[in-house]
């Protein structure tokens, strides 16, 4: 996912009359001690009870129509994909479904829901300038592992290993998907970053721009 691109799509999005724009910021993160139960489905029930009874109240039957073709699809993701929960959901949405973004991010977010003429970008951008694209380098005896990570994931490993009869540092398999887990307990025992490597032997150029960065 390119946030930045994203973002400056969602930036263009305006909307008037009845026809709003939805944003929600959901906190799921099962290691907040307000989470512990589960307390985010409660948050979240509130949260659109909350708006559906206001626009009812309001007497405005376009604009709550709207509103409730919008809770169907979103109801529609999150039970679809609350066993994949991460720390944190965020979903912008319309009932014309021109503007559709919805995703699951490492970040613990704060729950937040809006209804309004243009999405609500406040906490997405936070996150975009908190966790940009990042190259870690590690190095375990013969061979030097780069991690890609972006938005607080890692995204994809490059590993190399030394020839020792050529000196020649040589990529072992193409890019890869992580296992995030297993990473990011590695990288906690792993702190020795490679300052003296020569990085004209390794051959990917797409690995010198990312050490580059």
């Amino acid at each position: 996912m390119d946030l930045t691109k994203e973002i400056k799509e969602l930036e263009n999005i305006r909307r008037s009359d009845s026809n709003k724009v939805f944003t929600m910021y959901l906190n799921t993160d099962p290691s907040d001690p307000e989470q512990q139960g589960g307390e985010w489905k409660i948050h979240y029930k509130n949260g659109m009870r909350n708006f559906e009874s206001y626009l009812k109240e309001d007497e405005d039957k376009e604009e709550l129509k709207n509103f409730q073709l919008v809770k169907q699809k979103v109801d529609k993701f999150i039970k679809g994909n609350e066993q994949k929960f991460l720390r944190g959901v965020v979903i912008i949405a319309t009932a014309d479904e021109e503007v559709w973004f919805a995703d699951r991010v490492q970040m613990r977010l704060k729950t937040e829901f809006f209804w309004q003429e243009t999405p609500e970008l406040g906490q997405i951008k936070k996150l975009e300038e908190s966790y940009p694209k990042t190259g870690i380098v590690l190095v375990q005896q013969n061979e030097v592992k780069v991690i890609e990570s972006y938005l607080n994931e890692i995204e994809e490993i490059y590993s190399y290993e030394l020839n020792m009869d050529t000196d020649d540092w040589r990529q072992k398999v193409g890019p890869r998907k992580a296992n995030a887990s297993s990473w990011r307990q590695e990288l906690q025992t792993h702190k020795k970053i490679i300052s003296q490597l020569d990085m004209k032997q390794i051959s990917s150029v797409g690995t010198k721009k990312l050490l580059q960065n």
